[in-house]
């Protein structure tokens, strides 16, 4: 954070990016190849979380947790050291594989490809109780539950360390204009001179009631960040490059110039409600935002949460865990009577005058060609995912 600087600090007061010059990394990879150090190669999740931690978006956390911090993690979302944390931040391996590592011992990470892209020194090699961690996190052990499936598919031992980071992962690579880090970003909010900056948390294109419920908190702020979820999703969700091609339409023909940000960032979603609500929170925290908007059912799926259970979490942890302010919003509408984005605490009309679409119908409508109602999207929006939804039907 620069001197003088009027944005709220991250946590823990300094951002704590672990991403190594590239000479430094070049020379440490170097090492590690001639060591033939043992290699871990790392999911889709945990690249992610690698990335982040690289850079300095999860500050001040220095690696991969600990069997200490993963569990005080799970039971009152607080570390070892008792700050603040709300999921665990962890690193899978086989059995066979941990029975192989020793404390002290480092090794490489590596993506898919089986490039290393980190390295880690391994302080601890446990067993995790999955069963403890679903429903701490998720609040359901239900396999059903797309986080809850991803947290029993990874293999039961945990490795943790701090790490090094050599390189930006492919998602930075493919969104460079996009996967901005938190110092980036808070250069351009001060050069912007914005010192009150809300967020808004997206796996989604922006459609009519998004663009009301961010309108509305711009009103209170200097300028808005759109923040999208570029990491891996859910099976039906639309591509990432899909989504900031329509919020690119959005923001250049619907919002007041100079005012608007769109950014992303490179985390896979867990879909854990209330608990991601609080690191999503965090993370802003580190990006410079003062303000994240919470709204119904934020970041949950299915039925698995009530809708405004991420709102309520916010007054159930200690005070002072977070610096960045939650701003709670209601369901948000367009009512035929009242003939405007409403919501049910100031619109008196029935719901069969009340224009909802779940993400489910909207896919419906778009795929087979039908009328989406005028007031639901933009026609900009509607353009490009009509475009898209289009190549799909026809490669099938």
């Amino acid at each position: 954070m620069s001197e003088g600087s009027k944005l709220i600090a991250p946590l823990g007061g300094a951002l704590r990016p672990l991403l190594l010059p590239p000479a430094e990394a070049a020379e440490c990879r170097q090492r590690a190849e001639q060591d033939r150090l043992p290699r871990l190669h790392l999911s889709s999740r945990e690249l992610g979380d690698l990335e982040m931690l690289g850079m300095g978006a999860f500050s001040p956390l220095g690696g991969f947790m600990t069997r200490d911090d993963w569990l005080g993690v799970c039971q009152d979302m607080q570390m070892a050291d008792g700050s603040f944390w709300p999921i665990p931040i962890t690193l899978a391996t086989t059995k066979e594989r941990a029975d192989a590592l020793k404390p002290g011992q480092d090794a490489l990470l590596c993506d898919g490809d089986d490039h290393a892209i980190g390295q880690i020194e391994v302080s601890e090699v446990y067993r995790a109780d999955k069963d403890c961690e679903a429903a701490a996190v998720f609040g359901t052990q239900d396999k059903h539950h797309p986080g809850v499936a991803t947290l029993y598919a990874h293999p039961d031992h945990y490795v943790s360390g701090p790490v090094k980071v050599f390189a930006r992962g492919k998602i930075a690579r493919q969104f460079p204009d996009h996967c901005l880090t938190p110092m980036v970003m808070r250069q351009r909010f001060e050069e912007r001179g914005w010192h009150k900056v809300v967020a808004f948390q997206t796996r989604n294109p922006l459609h009519r009631a998004h663009e009301h419920i961010t309108k509305e908190a711009l009103q209170g702020c200097d300028g808005l960040l759109i923040h999208s979820t570029l990491g891996r999703l859910k099976q039906g969700d639309l591509p990432a490059a899909v989504r900031l091609r329509a919020i690119a339409a959005l923001v250049t023909k619907y919002y007041a110039k100079d005012r608007v940000v769109s950014a992303g960032y490179p985390l896979a979603m867990r879909y854990a409600g209330p608990r991601e609500a609080l690191l999503h929170a965090l993370f802003r925290q580190n990006y410079g935002c003062s303000h994240l908007i919470i709204g119904r059912d934020h970041a949950g799926v299915g039925d698995y949460y009530g809708p405004y259970d991420a709102q309520r979490i916010f007054t159930q942890i200690p005070e002072g865990s977070l610096a960045i302010q939650p701003l709670h919003v209601e369901w948000v509408f367009w009512c035929a009577k009242c003939q405007k984005m409403t919501t049910a605490r100031d619109c008196p009309h029935d719901p069969s005058e009340h224009l909802l679409l779940s993400g489910t119908q909207l896919r419906q409508l778009l795929s087979s060609g039908a009328e989406v109602p005028a007031h639901f999207s933009r026609p900009e929006v509607l353009a490009i995912l009509r475009a898209y939804y289009a190549t799909q039907c026809y490669s099938q």
